[in-house]
């Protein structure tokens, strides 16, 4: 049942070990040693285009349809989104278009965060149809649609035709009210892909690059075979967000795991970045005052860069000097941005 799936997608996300390179960390910011700011002239909101957000950290997609144990956990997500004024995306939406029974595991976001920037979900295989339903379910603010092909094909119960896809996604964009963020869910995005999708009218991706949640492993540990050959398959995050730099709007997700992980990710050209598997974890292991704690911690570590940086507003960070080593340095000398 899909309700079990999404059940064991969380199990196994929870039980997930990052992989041996933490991208961000092959990325260096130039220190800057003079500081000439105030930490009350810090001002961390984010204009994304028509979002208006207090802050670039947001709670990336995560889960929803799994009855009343992800119905919980979206409750406590969004009240803490709301009382940290954070915007929130919901997990694909596409078990409540199924099943009306599994609509109240997503509404319950709305109706305890009322006033909040929240994200709608579906996936690519989503016609207009269902992605209006799923918009009027959250009165959304934005809809995400979800790039996850590695993650079907390796699903031993995935999607495998895919023929229809991109028709799907130009309509979306077309016909919605809210913006549109094409996001991918942990393989990242080549700046190819960004040009395709700009032909279909996107103006936000989300680049869901390698480096956080593999979902290869996570389905693999739902098959009898495991295709464990994908586990190492996908782009970096850094590297993604360099070869999105065309889009007009780019978010970061995928192995942020800090303030300045985040930080890093809007010197590169993110206008926001989100989290997911971090936030997560730190709710189910540790509790809901832990996960505010690490909203905190994050918003001061982002405006501890910005100080050392002089940035009074977060989008003076884009551009500012970084250095790049590792794989990251190797996919850059080698592909170019």
């Amino acid at each position: 049942m899909r309700s079990e799936r999404k059940l064991d997608h969380i199990r196994h996300a929870l039980n997930h070990s990052e992989g041996p390179v933490h991208y961000f960390d092959e990325v260096d910011i130039v220190h800057r040693s003079l500081a000439k700011l105030d930490w009350e002239q810090l001002d961390i909101s984010v204009q994304l285009g028509e979002l208006n957000v207090s802050s670039p950290l947001f709670v990336n997609a995560m889960t929803g349809g799994g009855g009343e144990k992800t119905k919980e956990i979206n409750r406590k997500l969004a009240e803490i989104a709301g009382e940290k004024n954070i915007a929130m995306a919901v997990g694909s939406q596409m078990a409540a278009i199924k099943d009306r029974d599994e609509r109240k595991t997503y509404e319950v976001v709305r109706e305890v965060n009322p006033d909040g920037v929240i994200f709608a979900n579906v996936g690519s295989e989503a016609t207009w149809e269902d992605a209006e339903v799923a918009i009027e379910m959250l009165r959304a603010d934005a809809l995400q649609i979800h790039l996850n092909t590695v993650q079907e094909v390796v699903m031993p119960e995935g999607d495998r035709d895919f023929s229809f896809r991109i028709e799907n996604i130009r309509r979306v964009i077309s016909e919605s009210p809210v913006p549109v963020i094409v996001k991918e869910v942990g393989f990242g995005m080549s700046g190819e892909t960004v040009k395709e999708l700009q032909a279909l009218g996107c103006r936000y991706v989300d680049v869901g690059g390698k480096g956080g949640t593999n979902f290869s492993k996570v389905e693999n540990e739902r098959r009898d075979n495991s295709m464990d050959s994908f586990h190492s398959w996908g782009i970096p995050t850094p590297v993604s967000i360099l070869h999105s730099l065309e889009a007009e709007h780019i978010i970061a997700s995928g192995g942020i795991r800090s303030g300045v992980d985040g930080a890093k990710a809007l010197v590169l050209g993110a206008k926001a970045f989100g989290m997911a598997g971090p936030i997560l974890k730190t709710l189910m292991e540790d509790g809901e005052s832990a996960l505010r704690g690490k909203i905190d911690l994050i918003h001061h570590e982002l405006k501890s860069v910005m100080m050392i940086l002089g940035c009074e507003k977060v989008e003076q960070l884009k551009g500012k000097p970084y250095i790049l080593h590792g794989e990251t340095k190797n996919w850059i000398s080698q592909k170019g941005v």
